[in-house]
């Protein structure tokens, strides 16, 4: 087996660019999923980002940045709910979850045929990344990053003592709704790489399984990212060679090192 031999071509390298960046982005934002206990939410926004797809493949416009309006749509919506109601943020998420993915369902039964573009949205293409897409995941992740490493102790305070955070005068509802914006944004990049189905596992399995054997929250973040890495590179080198669906390849890749964290822990 070369591994030198799937370089040759522009595209596997840019997948492979665009696997790194998006690994890294998932731990920036993965880690504090997995520590509040958020997983519901991305996997709410990976299908509430669908009517802003199907809306954008309908009226011609970028589908990217329809997901992306969509995504913060629904972070503001959840935000709203359940700030202004009684519910609890998981009724809220199933409020805004499930009404968004309905009406992406009632805006796809009028698109006239179901092509690959908007098919790629739903089953994810990491071997169809330009060049424009690795510079735009790119700058998002450095936004991500100067946002959560600027706030980073603002975010701890109002995660995990909130009470004590409203006392300092900390904005938390903003706060709140800003990391639900955040989450929204991540998964919609990853969308392009695994599809709406699969967006979820590579925000969580990484952070998880660092989860596992971290002891700070820095350590954590570090691990998520090796983790995403090595899975991301290995699953596309195993689609290439064994010609298979190259998303849920680096998704069931990412799979196997948490299952091999695990027992690894255990001992």
């Amino acid at each position: 087996m070369d591994l030198l031999e799937p370089l040759q071509y522009d595209f596997f390298v840019r997948a492979i660019v665009a696997a790194l960046l998006v690994s890294l982005l998932c731990a920036l934002v993965g880690v504090w999923v997995v520590l509040r206990g958020l997983s519901y939410i991305g996997d709410a926004m990976s299908h509430a980002v669908l009517p802003g797809i199907v809306a954008a493949f309908l009226t011609g416009g970028n589908m990217l940045v329809g997901a992306l309006a969509a995504a913060a749509l629904t972070a503001l919506g959840i935000s709203a709910v359940s700030n202004r109601s009684s519910l609890k943020q998981d009724s809220a998420i199933g409020i805004v979850f499930v009404g968004m993915f309905s009406l992406g369902i009632v805006l796809l039964s009028r698109a006239p045929t179901f092509t690959s573009d908007l098919g790629n949205f739903l089953i994810g293409n990491p071997m169809g990344v330009t060049t424009s897409d690795l510079w735009g995941t790119a700058a998002v992740t450095a936004l991500v990053a100067a946002v959560m490493v600027g706030l980073h102790k603002e975010m701890l305070l109002a995660s995990f003592d909130p009470t004590e955070a409203r006392a300092t005068g900390l904005p938390v509802r903003r706060l709140e709704s800003l990391l639900l914006v955040l989450i929204g944004l991540v998964v919609v990049l990853v969308v392009q790489l695994v599809g709406t189905t699969l967006s979820v596992s590579l925000l969580i399995t990484g952070s998880a399984a660092a989860r596992l054997v971290s002891r700070s929250m820095t350590q954590m973040t570090l691990l998520a990212a090796a983790f995403g890495m090595v899975g991301g590179v290995t699953g596309l080198y195993l689609s290439y060679f064994l010609d298979t669906a190259p998303g849920a390849t680096i998704v069931l890749t990412n799979t196997v090192l948490f299952l091999l964290t695990l027992a690894f822990r255990r001992r």
